[in-house]
């Protein structure tokens, strides 16, 4: 920012270098990306991402049913095979159990599912969500979950662009500098040879 603000003083510096002028207007045009472009891709893929994840909450939503289990006996603690009906419970909570249900088409179904009441015996009953075929699957996505995600695809594409813009600045930077010390290489062999001599450059 300090270049940005020297931009309009370095007009008629006489010390001024053309590196120093690039630098600003670099620095300027970095600072017009960040305040307009970035937010503008954070807007961008946000507004997709949200367009995307209200697109799967009504599939999820129009594709899931939800079908009370009765618990038929506990089942041993699986190698992570049970189906999880409810993913807005922490695993850790839930337990699995052996119980039936009832299948879209009316057919009863049994198997392994988990459960988070943690005294469920049999005969209890519980909440799962069911495909169309009756499987045990996990609860459709609810509206704010996915707006969440779509806010934080949107945080994550502005966030993005902004450190591309700064690693841009910072590469054209890096090559101005290194010409500048070019520069003031070529300089110094001319004036090496006659540096301290009576009337050097005269």
């Amino acid at each position: 920012m300090r270049a940005v603000s020297g931009l309009w003083l370095w007009r008629h510096n006489p010390l001024r270098r053309t590196t120093d002028l690039v630098e600003a207007w670099v620095a300027c045009a970095a600072a017009l990306l960040l305040v307009l472009a970035v937010p503008a891709a954070g807007w961008g893929i946000g507004g997709l991402a949200d367009e995307a994840m209200a697109e799967s909450v009504r599939e999820q939503s129009a594709q899931r049913r939800p079908a009370v289990a009765r618990v038929l006996r506990a089942a041993p603690p699986p190698g992570r095979t049970a189906t999880d009906p409810d993913s807005a419970v922490d695993q850790r909570t839930r337990r699995p159990v052996v119980a039936e249900w009832t299948a879209p088409d009316g057919t009863r179904r049994s198997g392994t599912v988990t459960t988070a009441v943690p005294t469920a015996g049999p005969g209890d009953t519980f909440r799962i969500w069911t495909d169309g075929r009756g499987d045990p699957v996990a609860r459709p996505m609810d509206p704010d979950t996915a707006r969440a995600h779509a806010v934080l695809a949107g945080a994550g594409a502005a966030s993005a662009a902004a450190g591309l813009v700064e690693a841009a600045r910072r590469s054209v930077v890096r090559r101005l500098m290194q010409r500048r010390y070019e520069e003031l290489d070529r300089e110094w062999a001319k004036a090496g040879p006659d540096w301290g001599r009576t009337g050097a450059g005269s």
